[in-house]
């Protein structure tokens, strides 16, 4: 399975770190994208828990539904906490270099 068909904003996210930096570039790109990929996340989030109050209290909810649901919403957020990893690990090698 591929990672961004899971979730479509870390395609956009990849695609955009693919991209050379460019002088004109704003600075808040990055930090914006950044937040639209976490409330994706928290989106996909709130929709599995949704789906799971609707089938315990006896909605019409199809099983299977609901567990591609709560897996796409794990997945993503354990996609996530690994690119927070990834992120932060660099941050303190950076900050570890000598001037």
């Amino acid at each position: 399975m591929r990672i961004d068909a899971a979730n479509p904003a870390l395609k956009t996210l990849a695609n955009q770190a693919a991209k050379p930096i460019q002088a004109d570039d704003q600075s808040g790109d990055f930090g914006k994208l950044l937040m639209d990929v976490i409330k994706e996340v928290n989106s996909s989030q709130n929709n599995a828990s949704e789906m799971q109050n609707a089938f315990m209290t006896g909605q019409n909810v199809e099983l299977h539904e609901l567990m591609i649901s709560m897996e796409r919403a794990g997945l993503a957020m354990e996609l996530t906490l690994q690119v927070r990893n990834k992120l932060l690990e660099a941050y303190q090698e950076i900050s570890r270099m000598q001037v």
